[in-house]
């Protein structure tokens, strides 16, 4: 293990098997993952702006909340605006934060962080985010314990960019790149948006292009789409949803059973200086809207606590 200092904070580096991730004191993010000496996620800088939300973890509410208002047990909140073309806040506010060390070892960091007394979110939660490498991969719990006399709305998702293998795509250019990747999602249910990215209701993917279950390749596929209703393995109560590059890397992500739907973004149409070299893919316990439709969102009770379990494999086929 090791530990440098950069603009976004402490940085550590854990190690087990063939694996090798770097996790960021600002937001507990991960900022690279690798496998073999190879790329496994988009690395983020560790003294620039992270665009994209790349590697971050998404709390207390991830993707979008309509005009940045909703009520929750009888009040009225409001939001800052984050996304101003939209007007929408966005991906709630643990990656703005700097986490405090927990404990720390070869193969493990645990990170904590205590949510800001906001008007918007006045709940008092303490967060804690434990990544772990093992031979198999990369896993992370995330928990949340509220200290409140009252209940507190909770969500979460991570934020990873999975490398698409091409080092050469920058830009524009990442759409070939991407195109040439497969990708499974299981689900049966597509979650249709309007201009604002917000949800509007539910369709079944059979027939469109939105149909992932037999992971088809993401060529002429431009994502910034949810999936919901996501299947669980009976046996191991974990939903996954697998990535596979052109250079034969396979990569799996999963989440256990609080996991209910899986976000899915190609950057298409971001500016080419933004834009990461692959695909995100965001297994999250609620899609976009939560706050205020209540769809899939948790409520934790005073003096309890919610986790959420994601995993990394990577493997070459």
């Amino acid at each position: 293990m090791t530990i440098r200092t950069h603009h976004r904070g402490n940085e550590y580096t854990i190690e087990a098997g063939y694996y090798r991730a770097i996790i960021l004191q600002q937001g507990a993010a991960l900022q690279s993952l690798t496998w073999q000496g190879k790329k496994i996620v988009v690395p983020s800088p560790t003294d620039q702006t992270v665009h994209a939300c790349c590697g971050q973890i998404l709390i207390p509410f991830p993707n979008r909340i309509e005009d940045g208002e909703y009520d929750f047990d009888g009040n009225h909140y409001l939001l800052p605006i984050d996304e101003h073309d939209r007007n929408n806040a966005i991906h709630g506010y643990g990656y703005r934060a700097m986490w405090d060390l927990v404990s720390l070892d070869a193969g493990s960091v645990t990170l904590s962080w205590q949510t800001p007394y906001l008007a918007g979110y006045p709940f008092d939660l303490t967060v804690t985010a434990c990544w772990r490498l093992s031979e198999d991969g990369l896993g992370l719990t995330v928990t949340a314990h509220n200290h409140d006399s009252r209940e507190a709305p909770w969500a979460c998702a991570i934020h990873p960019w999975l490398f698409n293998g091409s080092d050469q795509a920058e830009g524009d250019a990442v759409d070939q790149a991407n195109g040439m990747c497969h990708l499974t999602i299981p689900s049966d249910t597509h979650v249709t948006v309007n201009d604002r990215l917000l949800p509007t209701g539910q369709e079944p993917v059979e027939g469109t292009t939105y149909d992932l279950r037999e992971g088809p390749s993401l060529e002429g596929r431009p994502f910034d789409d949810a999936w919901t209703s996501v299947d669980h393995d009976p046996a191991t109560g974990l939903t996954s949803a697998v990535f596979t590059r052109p250079d034969g890397i396979t990569v799996t992500l999963s989440g256990d059973r609080s996991v209910t739907s899986f976000q899915v973004c190609t950057g298409t149409g971001f500016a080419p200086q933004n834009r990461p070299q692959g695909v995100a893919v965001e297994p999250q316990t609620a899609y976009a809207n939560a706050f205020r439709t209540g769809i899939d969102l948790l409520s934790i009770e005073p003096d309890s606590e919610v986790s959420t379990t994601f995993s990394f494999h990577a493997e070459e086929k």
